[in-house]
């Protein structure tokens, strides 16, 4: 059986014309408007411990929520963090429909160098795994009542999200409720190509990833001297001179083609169990549109929604300047309440 196709209404506001201005404006100026009372809340941080014995955060939205509608725990995207707008946006909706938030971050994106040598990657699901089950056992009640767990990958962290769903089958649909990925690099290759391939692409997008990847690995390298070859990073200017000498070996791959190859979703979306909406855009800048999977090439547990427009996480609606993005979270998280 094949997936399902969401469709709704949504279209970019006319003054933000391509996917480049529709990710670019919302990243850097979005705000949400829910309400406009409403002071977004700040977070409270639990750092936990690793099975490595390593430590990861996990910023706790301070609204109050109620159990019985949920709760919401979102895997950022590459250098991201619960300050991301994204972030942000998610928490604000998470406060309007009842239900808790959290964000845990990946390992070194939370302000503070991790431990061990080990960072994140793309396809990091054990990881993931381990941070689903220790959350369920802090929201277990003491009548051991099962609260509706959702979860969310952005980008990156939306990859890692179908990776774990993907590897733990039926596992994952008694751990959850159902999931999203938005805009998930679901092919690796595909989307480091078009990232690596042209001008715009490395000194817009990949310059900005690398100008903080490149100074938190070297944070590493003081921590465990020898963990690879410091003067090769940097001079890396391509992700994938970046993944070949740092993110592949650190983490058991022969190199950047083995990691992407092996860590990359798309080829195993037949395999998601639980509820999945996997949401791309026809003109993400960053997420080939090529590599938007069809109907027949998931699971029929899988839902795809691919507007025409929004950008990559961008999805800014209309109204007066800044951009609202609230289009992203309602339309999301409705979709996953539904299920």
């Amino acid at each position: 059986m094949a997936g399902q196709i969401l469709r709704t209404d949504y279209n970019a506001p006319w003054w933000l014309a391509e996917g480049h201005s529709q990710t670019i404006v919302p990243a850097l100026w979005g705000r949400t408007f829910y309400s406009e009372q409403t002071v977004p809340q700040a977070y409270r941080r639990e750092r936990w411990t690793a099975p490595d014995g390593d430590f990861i955060d996990v910023d706790f939205g301070l609204h109050a929520w109620q159990p019985h509608r949920g709760f919401l725990l979102l895997f950022h995207g590459l250098e991201g963090s619960s300050q991301s707008q994204y972030a942000r946006a998610l928490l604000r909706w998470c406060e309007t429909q009842g239900l808790g938030f959290a964000v845990a971050h990946a390992r070194g994106c939370s302000g503070e160098v991790n431990h061990a040598p080990r960072a994140y990657h793309s396809g990091d699901w054990e990881e993931i795994d381990w941070i689903v089950q220790r959350l369920k056992k802090q929201l277990a009640t003491p009548q051991q009542v099962a609260l509706p767990l959702y979860l969310v990958g952005v980008s990156l962290g939306g990859n890692a999200l179908l990776r774990w769903a993907e590897e733990s089958g039926e596992q994952a649909r008694r751990s959850a409720r159902a999931i999203a990925a938005i805009c998930a690099p679901i092919d690796l290759a595909a989307g480091a190509r078009m990232m690596d391939a042209s001008w715009w692409h490395r000194s817009t997008y990949t310059r900005n990833f690398l100008q903080t990847m490149i100074p938190r690995a070297m944070q590493r390298l003081a921590l465990h001297p020898g963990l690879f070859d410091a003067e090769k990073l940097r001079r890396a200017r391509t992700f994938f001179e970046f993944d070949d000498v740092f993110t592949a070996p650190l983490h058991g791959f022969a190199g950047a083609a083995d990691y992407w190859a092996r860590c990359s979703a798309k080829p195993h979306l037949q395999a998601l169990r639980l509820p999945s909406l996997l949401v791309q855009t026809h003109n993400d800048p960053i997420v080939p549109a090529h590599t938007m999977p069809r109907p027949e090439e998931v699971s029929a547990s899988t839902t795809l929604w691919q507007p025409r427009t929004g950008g990559h996480v961008g999805f800014p609606g209309g109204g007066r300047w800044p951009c609202a993005v609230d289009t992203l979270p309602a339309v999301v998280g409705q979709w996953l309440l539904q299920q």
